[in-house]
C-alpha cells in the first residue's frame, strides 16, 4: 500500500467539493418551486459578480433568502455529525459508533430543549446546553461501556442504546409540558429540520466552532490511526492516549451540539458517511476526516432536497430521509460484526 501523500488528500478533497458543489447547485434549482438551469446559472451569476439588484423577486425570496440558508446549515450539519461520528468510531474502536446510536444526539437534544424553555432570550445558551448534554452523554456510555479497564464493544453500544431510550423519555415528558403550538414545533424540530432561520451571530459561532474542532480532531489523526490497536498499543508507540482522547471527546461533543441545537437530531449521518469514505479512500484518518466532513455535508444536503421534492409542497423532516437509508446499513453492519 502506498504511503498517504498530501496531493492525495487534496486530490480526493478537491473531487468531493466538485460533488459537493454540484449538490448545491441541484438543491437550490429543485423544490416545490423549480427554476430551469438557465435561470439558475444567470440569477447566480449577477449575484457573484455583485449584482443583486438584477436578481428576479422569486430568485431573491426563494433562493437567497430560503433555499439558500438552509443548504449552508445542511452543509455544517453533515459535516460536523460526520466527523463526530468518525472520531467516535475511532476513540471507542466500534464501527457502530455514532452520535446518534450512542445517544449524543439525544443528550444534546435535551440540552437545547432545556436552554430554549429556560432561556429562550439568549441564543449561544442553546447550543452550550447542547455541547453540555453531549459531553454527560458520551462519559455516561464511555463509563458504562468499560469492563475491567478495557472498553467492551457489546457493552458500549448496549449502554448506548439504552442511553438513548431513557433520554428520549425524558424529552417526551419535557414535551408533555409543552402548549399545543409549542409541542408541534418542537416535535418536527427533533426529527431534523434545517428551516431555522438563524441569526448572523449564531451562524457565525456554528462555524467558527464547527471548524476549531474539526481543525483539533484533525490534529490527532496519526494518533487515531494508532489507537484502532488499542490503548495499550498506541501508548507502547509514544501516543500521549489520556490527551488525544480529552481533545477528541471534547470536540466531537461540540460538533454534536452544534448540528444538534441548530438543526435537531438528524440520525445516521456519522454512521453511514464514514463507511462509505472507508470505502472509497481507505481507513487513515489523515484522509478520512476531511473527506467525512465534506461526504457529511453532500448527505445532508441531498436528504433535505430529497426530503423537500418528494412530496412537494409538503416538507419531510431531514432526519426521515438519513434514517431510511442509515437504519438498514446500521442492521447490515450489526449482522456482519455478529456473524
Amino acid at each position: 500500500m502506498r504511503p498517504l501523500t498530501f496531493k492525495h488528500v487534496l486530490r480526493v478533497c478537491i473531487l468531493l467539493a466538485i460533488a459537493l458543489v454540484a449538490a448545491v447547485l441541484l438543491a437550490l434549482r429543485l423544490g416545490a418551486v423549480p427554476f430551469s438551469l438557465g435561470d439558475l446559472g444567470q440569477n447566480l451569476w449577477w449575484l457573484l459578480i455583485g449584482h443583486p439588484e438584477r436578481l428576479s423577486t422569486d430568485f431573491r425570496l426563494i433562493m437567497v433568502d430560503i433555499r439558500l440558508p438552509r443548504i449552508v446549515l445542511g452543509i455544517l450539519v453533515g459535516g460536523a455529525l460526520s466527523v463526530a461520528g468518525a472520531s467516535f468510531q475511532a476513540l471507542l474502536r466500534n464501527p457502530l459508533a455514532d452520535p446518534y446510536v450512542l445517544g449524543v444526539s439525544n443528550g444534546a437534544a435535551l440540552g437545547a430543549i432545556v436552554a430554549l424553555l429556560v432561556v429562550p432570550t439568549l441564543p449561544l445558551m442553546t447550543p452550550l446546553a447542547a455541547f453540555l448534554g453531549a459531553t454527560v452523554t458520551i462519559s455516561a456510555v464511555y463509563l458504562l461501556g468499560r469492563r475491567q479497564g478495557q472498553i467492551d464493544s457489546n457493552t458500549l453500544l448496549l449502554a448506548g442504546i439504552i442511553t438513548a431510550s431513557f433520554l428520549s423519555a425524558i424529552i417526551m415528558f419535557v414535551m408533555t409540558t409543552l402548549a399545543s403550538r409549542d409541542l408541534r414545533g418542537i416535535a418536527f424540530w427533533l426529527m431534523g429540520d434545517l428551516s431555522a432561520a438563524l441569526p448572523r451571530g449564531v451562524l457565525w459561532v456554528l462555524v467558527v466552532g464547527c471548524l476549531s474542532a474539526t481543525g483539533a480532531i484533525y490534529t490527532t489523526a496519526s494518533d487515531l490511526n494508532l489507537l484502532l490497536a488499542g490503548e495499550r498499543e498506541a501508548m507502547h508507540l509514544g501516543v500521549d492516549v489520556t490527551r488525544v482522547k480529552l481533545v477528541v471527546y471534547i470536540s466531537a461533543s461540540v460538533l454534536t451540539g452544534l448540528a444538534v441545537s441548530v438543526s435537531g437530531a438528524i440520525g445516521y449521518v456519522g454512521l453511514l458517511v464514514p463507511h462509505l469514505m472507508r470505502m472509497l479512500f481507505g481507513s487513515d484518518y489523515r484522509l478520512l476526516i476531511p473527506t467525512s466532513a465534506l461526504g457529511g455535508a453532500i448527505a445532508v444536503v441531498l436528504a433535505d432536497t430529497l426530503g423537500r421534492t418528494v412530496v412537494a409542497p409538503t416538507e419531510l423532516p431531514v432526519g426521515a430521509m438519513t434514517a431510511a437509508a442509515g437504519a438498514p446499513f446500521f442492521i447490515y453492519l450489526l449482522r456482519r460484526r455478529l456473524g
